[in-house]
């Protein structure tokens, strides 16, 4: 084990404000080290929780370039995007949706549950880390299925060097990105990044268009203290595409490409995050870091959202026509310090810290009222957006929020260690009615998460471990929360977890195995009455079986291979059906796959040629809570071969879903309504580095 000393070293050199203790002398994935899956800075290997890790080689070679695409290459976790949450939600472990599946940024999480649309290209991803299971202990409520954490790329001490990157493909895809870092001097050092890409899409009218800029700035004042600016700044005008119905209960293959949004639809995201960080290492022991940072999005839709197919007519009768504003603020700051030293004589760690933020989310809209006609399923002619009521600001909730946490790893020999962790949220909730000028309810939540976990070492490559971890959701996207839906309280979940870490074969390969169960209580679910309402339920589990494996056979040939399989069940919910108490005990709830599989094989079988592709599985998945409803189990084959023409060069030709598999991601809003995946798609990619 490396000591704290080495975690002083790297502050000497700046390469990154995050902290890293390096316990083990391999380099195999199980090895790498990860902040996600605790804040004490331990390794993969040392953590008792699954947690993985996706580098920026392995988002090169496999050509995701965007950032929920690279998610879903991750054991166990599937996309069910849709315009409605920003294209963010997430599924993992059976728990699906904002609220229990949290994103961050840097290690930052945006409050409210109203859908994250930032980062969204990989561009200036360094890596991307997941935590599969309950987190509440280390980012509080609102991940009960687990954590999903981007971490972009960062100033380093290494001489400034340069990459320019351009694309051209199918569905005409044309993209350009520029980065760059490095050190300016011996004090200074910086890292760029922007990047923009637009595309026709794959339906009609489904053009799409995507810029960001990101940049930091970072100062090393002394040995021993540093401090980095960074600003990211996104824009996004996404597909204006909400799905095709169910024609006679089934998805007809040549409304495959229709889309019934109105001509005049529109949808953009604009998200700016800047953050200030600090870190300061007084000596071998000690680490303090500090983060201040400021998030605001902007988010505005103005669609015809809900299709439903009339057998009366043979139309497709739209309604609810929508228009949106999302402004969104939060301004916090987030301090931990580290402490390293001995306990009764042990080794020991213990991290302890505070959260505080405040959030303001003013949401305007039109009540969601309007229609513009009927269109043919098979030729729609799209017309414009209507509605009579104005689109004016009719809410604003406001939170002021708080957390206390603290973890502490004990090591009893040098083969057993003891992890421990609580964490306390308290928000203070308030929200005003912009038409009426009152106010319209204030809530204050609490909660406490805690988890234990212990790691035994059968050897330097084995380790087994096992973890009771008790979290919390919210009760839907707090930010949004209307007079109805406060009265709610948090939903509660427990989770217990065994598993096994391997590497073997002199460090070529390592495997992990984990198996787990999961409980949720109070849950929310969309009032059958009246869809805009939650009402709350019982209880619904989990339980399932996670296994990766990472193998390099030889200098030339690596495999890269995941696979999740679970059960999950609602175990007490009954569902309102025309006013009627239907039970779904026993079915499985919506939008979750039970088996989930990715496998990805790269062969370098010249000095300067490389060929690589992989399969991704996606089980059946249900879109309505009676299972009546079931959106087919797919298969997608990406290959690519990749030359690199100088050491400096490279051209890569891609292909994504080349046998152009029709599957479907999600349903939105209506359990009829379905969102067509995307088909084949060919890229041919230039890089230059200099």
């Amino acid at each position: 084990m490396l000591s704290v000393n080495h975690t002083h070293s790297i502050a000497q050199t700046g390469t990154t404000l995050e902290t890293v203790t390096v316990r083990s002398s391999g380099n195999t994935s199980i090895d790498r080290a990860s902040s996600t899956g605790s804040r004490l800075d331990i390794g993969v290997r040392d953590t008792p929780a699954s947690v993985e890790v996706t580098t920026r080689e392995q988002l090169e070679a496999k050509g995701d370039t965007s950032v929920i695409e690279a998610i879903n290459r991750s054991t166990g976790i599937t996309s069910l995007g849709h315009p409605g949450n920003s294209g963010s939600s997430l599924q993992a472990r059976g728990f699906t949706d904002t609220t229990s599946v949290m994103r961050l940024y840097d290690g930052t999480r945006q409050y409210g549950g109203v859908g994250v649309s930032f980062p969204f290209d990989t561009w200036s991803i360094d890596h991307i880390e997941v935590l599969r299971g309950p987190a509440s202990v280390i980012y509080g409520d609102g991940a009960i299925g687990g954590v999903v954490n981007v971490v972009p790329k960062k100033p380093s001490r290494g001489p400034v060097s340069s990459e320019v990157q351009a694309t051209v493909g199918t569905d005409g895809k044309r993209a350009l990105a520029f980065g760059s870092g490095g050190a300016i001097n011996d004090q200074w050092s910086y890292r760029l990044d922007m990047s923009g890409d637009r595309a026709d899409g794959w339906v009609d009218r489904g053009e799409f268009s995507n810029q960001t800029i990101s940049g930091a700035l970072r100062w090393d004042l002394s040995q021993d203290f540093s401090l980095q600016l960074s600003h990211a700044y996104g824009k996004q005008k996404p597909m204006r595409y909400f799905g095709t119905p169910l024609i006679n209960g089934v998805q007809d293959p040549a409304i495959r490409e229709r889309n019934y949004n109105v001509a005049d639809s529109r949808i953009q995201y604009q998200d700016r995050w800047t953050e200030l960080q600090a870190q300061w290492v007084p000596n071998s022991h000690v680490v303090v870091r500090s983060k201040l940072y400021h998030i605001g999005s902007e988010r505005y839709w103005r669609n015809a959202e809900t299709y439903v197919y009339n057998p009366a007519s043979g139309l497709v009768d739209r309604s609810g026509n929508t228009e949106i504003g999302h402004d969104q603020t939060q301004t916090g700051n987030t301090t931990d310090v580290a402490i390293s030293g001995h306990l009764f004589g042990l080794a020991n760690q213990v991290s302890l810290g505070f959260d505080v933020n405040r959030a303001s989310f003013q949401h305007s809209n039109n009540t969601y009222t309007g229609s513009s006609g009927s269109v043919d399923p098979y030729h729609p002619i799209p017309g414009n957006y209507s509605s009579a009521v104005p689109y004016i600001p009719r809410y604003r909730n406001k939170v002021e929020q708080y957390a206390l946490f603290a973890e502490n790893r004990l090591e009893l020999t040098d083969r057993l260690s003891f992890v421990a962790g609580a964490r306390f949220d308290h928000s203070d909730l308030e929200r005003q009615d912009l038409v009426t000028g009152g106010q319209a309810f204030e809530r204050r939540y609490s909660n406490a998460g805690w988890r234990l976990g212990a790691v035994y070492k059968v050897n330097p490559e084995l380790s087994l471990y096992a973890q009771f971890s008790k979290a919390a959701d919210p009760v839907g996207g707090l930010l949004m929360l209307s007079a109805a839906n406060s009265a709610f309280n948090l939903s509660t979940g427990k989770q217990v977890e065994i598993g096994l870490k391997q590497s073997f074969w002199e460090g070529k390969g390592d495997w992990t195995l984990a198996a787990y169960s999961i409980t949720k209580n109070n849950l929310l679910t969309r009032d059958p009455s009246n869809p805009a309402l939650r009402i709350q339920v019982g209880e619904r589990s989990s339980k399932g079986v996670e296994g990766t494996l990472h193998l390099q056979v030889t200098s030339a040939l690596q495999i890269d291979a995941n696979a999740a399989l679970l059960r999950a069940r609602y175990d007490d919910f009954n569902e309102s059906v025309g006013g009627v108490a239907v039970s779904r005990n026993g079915n499985v709830p919506t939008d979750v796959p039970e088996r989930v599989g990715n496998i990805w094989l790269g062969w370098k079988f010249f000095p300067d040629w490389t060929l690589s592709g992989g399969l991704r599985h996606v089980g059946k998945r249900y879109a309505d809570n009676a299972n009546t409803l079931k959106l087919p189990s797919y298969t997608t084959a990406d290959l690519a071969l990749q030359w690199k023409a100088t050491p400096a060069m490279s051209l890569t030709l891609r292909g994504f879903n080349v046998f152009d598999k029709q599957y479907f991601s999600t349903a939105y809003y209506t359990t009829s309504q379905w969102l067509v995946g995307e088909g084949r798609r060919v890229e041919l990619t230039v890089n230059h580095r200099f």
